[in-house]
């Protein structure tokens, strides 16, 4: 298996820390407001990453951060006239609701800067000691010219930053470049007890605090937005390798953008969306799917045509999985020596989808396998088919759509009735029609109507769906 490593910038095998572990370490959302697009981009990709790495055998730590102390948190707590804690648990549990849509298995630890402050500062005191940090008034900063290395994620170079910086906003920086750890509070504010004062942390810190207490001093992967690159994963580095005298990551994930209707998603353009407004209108499980038709480390263009084509793409998936089902409900028997045959040949489909998925996680390619194997069951697999054959072809494509979190069958929806209870009642009605009473057959048909089913009288039986 390969994975592009932004730190090398090119394609390497993955060889985890310890063999059959993997630790993982994915930047969250900070907790303001109901995430957007944007947001869900990751949380497909990196819990789509994390199911292939299960399902390859490792045993995967999976740790996702909710920042939930900053200056939005705040602004909009003081709009309200409440807590800021109000606001971030608030929008932590709205985050949950929209991963649970998604189908992203939640993480193994979700930690929240406010609950790890002790360690916080203890990484701080650190810098400090090392000689990589310095207190100036209440505030202590992070010292880029004493880490050598600083850049090295992103390839900029620290003299040339600096002589394209503005004049720096706090002049008791040493260097332009030079990062909040620590600061102090302001009135409205929340804030924490510290040996530089009453204050709180920096942006930065919070997440090498956070991988190093869940996952050590050094992790397999750590993964977000590319628009993290720079400053904050390369701050990141610079904070743990000073700190912990080690190296922080060894391989570093990062998905691209989203686009909306080809131009840069920005409220300033009037194309922000939150991933609330946007499932009022297109269910979750094709925003999944949509995210999942392109490659993670390239652009992808959010649009209303787009979209729609990714639901009809769904919809084929569903409707190929929904006729085996179909099959299998009715059919009976063994494989026979021609169905072994085309069951092998079917295996090709899980090898082409474990080759996509292998060569830096082409969920693109893999998808396409998915609709390969839709199509060889739509061809080849009929009302004369075996059951254990039906099943069979069903199980492959039913572990592959799991692997990307696709779910290929409709979950029941609380005002639906049991497929139990709609087999019992179409075999009323089916006896009904032989006994040529029709009225009770068409009552029955339009009682599963109103109950969100629809039915189709086939060649080879009744066929229904929720709608």
């Amino acid at each position: 298996m390969k994975v592009y490593n932004t730190l090398t910038r090119q394609k390497e095998e993955f060889v985890p820390l310890e063999p059959g572990k993997v630790k993982m370490y994915v930047c969250g959302p900070t907790v303001y407001d109901y995430i957007h697009i944007g947001n869900a981009r990751p949380y497909v990709i990196f819990d789509t990453i994390r199911r292939y790495m299960e399902y390859k055998g490792y045993e995967v730590n999976y740790v996702q951060n909710f920042t939930d102390v900053d200056d939005k948190i705040i602004k909009k707590a003081n709009a309200e006239g409440v807590d800021s804690k109000v606001i971030s648990e608030r929008y932590i549990e709205e985050a949950k609701k929209d991963a649970e849509g998604l189908n992203v298995e939640p993480a193994t630890k979700n930690p929240k800067v406010t609950e790890e402050m002790d360690e916080i500062i203890e990484m701080i005191k650190t810098l400090i000691e090392k000689g990589y940090a310095y207190e100036v008034n209440g505030s202590v900063f992070y010292d880029t010219k004493a880490f050598a290395d600083y850049g090295k994620l992103s390839g900029k170079n620290i003299d040339d930053l600096e002589a394209g910086a503005r004049i720096a906003v706090d002049e008791s920086k040493k260097n332009p470049m030079d990062f909040v750890l620590w600061k102090p509070k302001k009135e409205g504010e929340p804030y924490w007890e510290s040996p530089w004062g009453q204050g709180r942390p920096g942006w930065h810190i919070e997440c090498s605090v956070m991988a190093k207490k869940y996952l050590g001093d050094t992790i397999d992967i750590h993964a977000g937005g590319e628009d993290l690159i720079f400053p904050h994963h390369e701050n990141e580095i610079a904070q743990s390798e000073a700190a912990n005298g080690k190296p922080f990551a060894k391989y570093w994930l990062h998905n691209g953008f989203i686009n909306v209707d080809n131009k840069k998603m920005s409220k300033s353009l009037g194309n922000f969306f939150t991933l609330r407004e946007i499932v009022e209108h297109i269910p979750y499980d094709v925003v999944r799917f949509f995210i999942l038709s392109g490659h993670y480390r390239s652009p992808i263009n959010f649009s209303r045509e787009l979209m729609e084509a990714a639901g009809a793409g769904l919809d084929r998936i569903k409707n190929a999985y929904k006729s085996l089902l179909f099959m299998e409900s009715k059919a009976q028997g063994t494989m026979t020596e021609d169905e072994k045959k085309l069951n092998e040949e079917a295996d090709k489909f899980r090898v082409e989808f474990e080759r996509a998925m292998d060569d830096d996680f082409n969920t693109a390619d893999a998808v396409t396998a998915i609709f390969e194997i839709a199509k060889f069951a739509n061809v080849n697999v009929n009302e004369n088919s075996s059951k254990e054959f039906v099943t069979a072809i069903r199980e492959k494509m039913l572990m592959l759509c799991n692997i990307l979190g696709i779910k290929p069958q409709d979950e029941l929806k609380a005002e639906q009735i049991s497929a139990d209870e709609v087999e019992a009642l179409i075999a009323e009605r089916t006896a009904a029609k032989k006994a040529k009473d029709f009225a009770r057959a068409d009552a029955i048909r339009d009682e599963l109507n109103s109950k969100g089913v629809v039915i189709e009288d086939t060649r080879a039986g009744v066929r229904w769906s929720y709608k």
